[in-house]
């Protein structure tokens, strides 16, 4: 009689065993389903962005060349330092390329002030330079909103970046 229970014993842990094995294979089925769709959903979306940006009209890139580079002192803990940034803005058809080069003057104060504010610690990495650069855009959207209505600069491209 033991050795009955004993069969029965190891039947049910071999039940139990084989019934978790197919729940985890079948989770795993349906993750792998999940994630397969969620790839093929955003190809089909990719499909469709670059379909829609080939349809639509993208007027070329032009580059506004600011004519000096800005010149600033930037506090530190230990010491102020020095810094040089040469500019350029990207911005999309003839119309903003006026613009923009209309409103230099505005622009160059509007930089200038943008990068007055940064701190030593900032500019030392690359992250804080890309914050800075994404400051400065705002900035420089913000300001030529007010004038023409319009935002006019689409990048502020750092070409030239000197801290001494």
């Amino acid at each position: 009689m033991a050795e009955g229970t004993e069969n029965s014993g190891s039947k049910k842990k071999l039940f139990i065993v084989i019934a978790v094995v197919v729940v985890l294979l079948l989770g795993g089925g349906v993750g792998a389903w999940f994630m397969m769709g969620d790839d093929l959903s955003s190809d089909e979306e990719v499909t469709e962005t670059v379909e829609t940006t080939k349809s639509a009209k993208v007027e070329p890139a032009y580059y506004v060349i600011l004519p000096q580079p800005f010149i600033f002192n930037v506090t530190g803990e230990q010491r102020d330092r020095l810094v040089q940034v040469k500019v350029q803005l990207m911005v999309r058809g003839d119309s903003n390329e006026a613009t923009a080069n209309q409103h230099i003057p505005l622009i160059e104060s509007t930089l200038l002030q943008t990068f007055g504010a940064a701190t030593v610690d900032q500019l030392r990495t690359s992250n804080g330079r890309t914050h800075l650069r994404q400051q400065a855009l705002f900035a420089v959207q913000n300001a030529l909103t007010k004038v023409s209505g319009q935002k006019v600069v689409e990048r502020v491209l750092f070409t030239g970046f000197v801290m001494q």
